[in-house]
């Protein structure tokens, strides 16, 4: 019998909303859900409209754990998230509740779900100066020098991932990145740490694309840009600056903030496609109301 419940799916499509509707259910017998957010960006007090995470009214229906506990000045990394995932989850279970775990895709989901073989991080100056020169070079060159580095896995890397390049390169400077791609994806096992059900939400690509421009706009008319101005002020982190629209806000510039949303939403979309049925149930929630989904989810 599963233990944990793991909703996950592109940005924008409705997750929060399909959690809330299952946990009334599971209220409703007796059982006491708690979410966690398996969300790289939702941890950082003062961007909660900018990352969409749990109102104050949504969580005083369901308790969102993970959510608002840093300041936005602080680095964060998955390793520390998920010791902190790993023991909100465990203390949930121990005391009786059903954790929901709730997220986009990807590493943050699986650093909550199972374990991870995470490599060190980068030595002091390492990515601050790879940062620099990809500002002044622009990642097409950087990924050339992956390319001629680490043919193998610059191949499994898009030429305008700079995440990934400049994290390949720093891992490269250090002795310790892999000669070929792993077999496994660290964005992806069934291999969980408790039994867990496994349920992917999608949507039609243009309704989702619908959504996200109507969503965008409510976030800027609820003050994400407000929010935006105010971390950049308080010496937002690097990480904190990887918000989707963080950077798009602060230019001023909502369209293109949907942009970039819509593209992230969709290699999203396509990273759930691949995932395997069983274990991942998958739900088309296209056109539905997110009480429809939780009967679906909980059988009536």
């Amino acid at each position: 019998m599963p233990q944990i419940l793991a909703l996950f799916g592109p940005t924008g499509v409705g997750k929060t909303a399909v959690a809330i509707a299952v946990a009334q259910r599971l209220q409703a017998r007796g059982e006491t859900p708690v979410a966690v957010s398996a969300d790289a960006l939702q941890v950082y007090r003062g961007l909660e409209v900018l990352t969409g995470a749990a109102d104050s009214a949504e969580r005083s229906v369901l308790e969102h754990r993970m959510v608002s506990i840093l300041d936005v000045a602080e680095r964060f990394s998955v390793a520390e998230y998920a010791r902190l995932a790993h023991e909100e989850i465990d203390g949930i279970l121990e005391g009786g509740g059903t954790p929901i775990v709730v997220g986009g895709t990807g590493l943050y989901l699986r650093a909550a779900l199972a374990e991870l073989d995470l490599k060190p991080p980068p030595a002091p100056g390492v990515r601050e100066a790879l940062m620099t020169e990809l500002e002044m070079q622009g990642a097409s060159v950087m990924h050339a020098r992956l390319a001629d580095r680490a043919p193998e896995i610059a191949k499994v890397i898009d030429q305008g991932d700079r995440h990934r390049i400049v994290r390949a390169l720093e891992l490269h400077a250090q002795g310790a990145l892999d000669a070929v791609p792993p077999t496994t994806s660290q964005l992806w096992t069934s291999d969980t740490r408790h039994p867990t059900r496994l349920i992917a939400l999608t949507m039609d690509r243009e309704a989702l694309k619908r959504r996200i421009g109507e969503r965008v706009d409510a976030m800027v008319e609820a003050g994400a840009a407000d929010e935006v101005r105010r971390a950049n002020a308080h010496g937002a982190s690097e990480t904190a600056r990887k918000a989707l629209g963080f950077a798009e806000l602060l230019a001023g510039d909502v369209d293109a903030m949907k942009t970039r949303t819509r593209q992230y939403a969709r290699r999203q979309l396509t990273w759930l496609r691949k995932l395997p049925s069983p274990p991942v149930e998958t739900i088309d929630i296209t056109g539905r109301g997110a009480d429809d989904v939780a009967a679906e989810i909980l059988g009536g």
